[in-house]
């Protein structure tokens, strides 16, 4: 039967406080829990969070502005809904979006369709890289999607 007089905290839960540097009495005088010698025994002898003893620290070693591929390429992105605002040509290719000031660069700048948006005029569009839903689209309304080398 559990009684006020049997009852007692759990184990590890009442600890005494370390008292460091109070006295050998204390059981933790003289050297106050720090050992004989070294940085880590000396008044202030601690050093800020990272550092590893004079070897350059990982947070420096490390590059800091992620990595970029020397190899990417750059899209200029067009949607569908855009192709359909366009006037009536029946060849769209990068240099036409150059005129109609849709890119900036037709050198610069591969050309990619994406599907957002309807067509509903039959447009010959040359472009480096097409969607899959782009490519339905302009084939449903008539016309055609030519992948530029």
């Amino acid at each position: 039967m559990i009684r006020m007089e049997n009852l007692k905290p759990a184990k590890g839960a009442k600890t005494k406080r370390k008292r460091i540097g109070r006295g050998n009495s204390s059981g933790h005088g003289s050297t106050a829990t720090k050992g004989s010698k070294g940085q880590k025994a000396r008044s202030g002898g601690y050093h800020k969070v990272g550092f590893e003893g004079g070897q350059m620290p990982l947070q420096r070693r490390l590059p800091k502005f992620g990595f970029t591929s020397i190899f990417k390429k750059e899209y200029a992105i067009i949607n569908l809904s855009r192709i359909n605002t366009l006037p009536n040509d029946k060849e769209i290719n990068p240099e036409f979006l150059v005129d109609n000031g849709i890119i900036k660069d037709a050198d610069k700048d591969s050309v990619k369709i994406l599907g957002t948006g309807d067509i509903t005029k039959a447009y010959t569009i040359k472009a480096h890289k097409f969607s899959k839903s782009a490519v339905d689209k302009i084939k449903k309304s008539g016309g055609k999607a030519e992948v530029i080398a």
